[in-house]
């Protein structure tokens, strides 16, 4: 996986004036109504009828191949999810989210990663136990409270986090009575057993790797009415001084923010979704 110099990547950090404006100019994809997408909440239920199967988002045109650039990389599952109109948890906010952060990403910094060729639009998808996951640093995982990972896919996010790899865990709230996050903390039992979640501090670098970040803005969790934002975080060694593996976004939803910043949603949280994002990438290329 590549290692990239943070200082040597970025050009000086533009204004949140400066990011909105920037945002609104670049996002060209047609607006959509923006609708529920937890429609259904309770239990478990395959989507598509086949809980073997992945789902296939309309909008995918298949992978690019690896070519060295920067790429998003979102993590697909298979099994059981709520319905909304995005499919299953781990495709929402897909590809609208990533192809307006890819273009934030090309404007702000000296990186050029992939935004769109042909038939792709701002990402490659990957199963956990895809070999050719590994050589891509960053991943996103959306919904996590539906995410029911084979034996496979248990080892391929361990050994993908423990050789370099960086999570960024998204679009996940605690759930009834803190089930999702229980379940989301029983998986990843499985992935690192000795692993712990741990609150991240404020102070921490991943908060100011290229921006200074005003957290409170994101404080009511996103579109969503979620609850309060946390931070938590899984670290090499469970040791908070050494290299965050996976960086969760608990009671928050930045890839919705992303998916509808050109829509001028709520600009001044989407300014400080992006902003998070842009650290978290700039985090993982440097550590």
């Amino acid at each position: 996986m590549s290692v990239l110099k943070c200082r040597s990547l970025a050009k000086p950090a533009l204004s949140v004036a400066n990011v909105l404006g920037m945002t609104v100019a670049l996002m060209l994809i047609p607006a959509a109504d923006a609708l529920s997408q937890r429609e259904f909440r309770g239990g478990r239920r395959s989507f598509g009828g086949d809980p073997n199967e992945f789902y296939v988002p309309p909008d995918w045109g298949g992978n690019v191949p690896y070519d060295g650039r920067v790429t998003f990389v979102r993590i697909k599952y298979r099994g059981y999810y709520s319905f909304g109109r995005e499919g299953p948890g781990w495709s929402h906010d897909y590809p609208r989210a990533e192809e307006h952060f890819m273009r934030i990403i090309r404007e702000i910094t000296s990186i050029r990663p992939f935004v769109e060729s042909a038939k792709t639009i701002g990402s490659n998808i990957f199963a956990l136990d895809d070999p050719e996951l590994m050589k891509y640093p960053v991943a996103y995982l959306s919904e996590p409270g539906g995410w029911y990972p084979n034996e496979k896919e248990v080892l391929g996010l361990r050994n993908y986090l423990l050789k370099g790899g960086f999570v960024i865990v998204d679009d996940f709230d605690e759930g009834r009575d803190g089930a999702e996050l229980q379940h989301f903390l029983s998986v990843m039992q499985q992935v690192l057993p000795k692993g712990q979640a741990k609150e991240v501090a404020e102070t921490h670098p991943i908060f100011d790797a290229f921006f200074k970040l005003d957290r409170s803005s994101l404080a009511g969790g996103g579109p969503n009415d979620y609850g309060r934002a946390r931070y938590l975080a899984f670290h090499q060694d469970n040791n908070p001084n050494k290299r965050i593996l996976m960086m969760v976004n608990l009671n928050l939803d930045i890839g919705e923010y992303w998916q509808w910043s050109d829509q001028g949603f709520n600009p001044v949280p989407s300014n400080e979704a992006y902003k998070l994002g842009v650290n978290y990438l700039i985090y993982a290329l440097t550590h």
